[in-house]
């Protein structure tokens, strides 16, 4: 049985992520020629933003500092600055990662505002920050920063593609029904490979999969509409899976 597939099948390269074709063409034209910048890459949780410039700092063989999420205070910021006016440790870019920027302190946003200006910025220095939203960011600082949209358009091909591959080299059971998980896990990668390890343990009917897509649904729902009443939120729910069936 195997132990943790979305760890132990996290793309080394950018070319090895399933889908994502905007982000994959931006970081790999960054990775083929990088220069001082900054980047905020935005989008659910699960599509691969912080693998996707680990991978990046792989290839230009860079020095990644990594911020965690809510570990983005003004001290951390000072301190990782000041870090980024040296020679990096390996290779000869300093890379910083933000996890969930959309979490960081005010002080800390703040501080980014003149490092991320030209004239202040450290040398041969690429900065990431990573959010599941924007509402947070202040405009001064998304300014400052190059967006790019993680997304989950054009991913159920390449999805389904990667998980039947896992699947062939991990076990020689049945396969699932591939496209109803992706389906169920909201064509999050993470979330589906978690959910085929409890498929080669247990397989899942058809009417417990539709049942696991209705629930991620409506939380994927009821986290875009905070401030909406529950009644609200069950009707946008109803009409979206509606709309997926008379889609299908």
């Amino acid at each position: 049985m195997p132990l943790n597939l979305a760890e132990k099948y996290r793309p080394e390269t950018i070319s090895g992520f399933a889908g994502l074709d905007r982000p994959r063409a931006l970081m790999s034209a960054l990775a083929a020629e990088p220069y001082p910048s900054a980047w905020l890459l935005v989008g659910p949780s699960g599509l691969g933003k912080t693998t996707m410039v680990q991978a990046l700092a792989k290839q230009i063989s860079g020095y990644l500092h990594h911020i965690p999420s809510r570990h983005c205070n003004l001290e951390t910021v000072d301190q990782t600055v000041r870090m980024c006016w040296y020679k990096p440790m390996t290779g000869d870019w300093n890379l910083v990662l933000v996890d969930e920027a959309d979490k960081m302190t005010p002080p800390a946003q703040l501080a980014f505002l003149s490092v991320l200006d030209s004239t202040a910025a450290p040398p041969d220095t690429i900065f990431f920050f990573t959010a599941n939203s924007v509402k947070t960011l202040e405009m001064r600082f998304r300014s400052r920063c190059r967006l790019v949209n993680f997304t989950t358009d054009g991913i159920e091909q390449p999805g389904v593609k990667l998980l039947a591959r896992i699947w062939r080299k991990e076990t020689k059971a049945p396969a699932p029904d591939f496209a109803a998980i992706l389906k169920a896990a909201e064509y999050n990668i993470r979330t589906a490979l978690m959910m085929i390890e409890t498929e080669m343990i247990a397989p899942s009917t058809p009417e417990e999969l539709a049942m696991q897509h209705e629930a991620a649904t409506a939380a994927a729902v009821s986290e875009s509409t905070d401030g909406l009443s529950p009644a609200r939120k069950a009707w946008i729910t109803r009409r979206r899976l509606a709309a997926e069936r008379g889609a299908a």
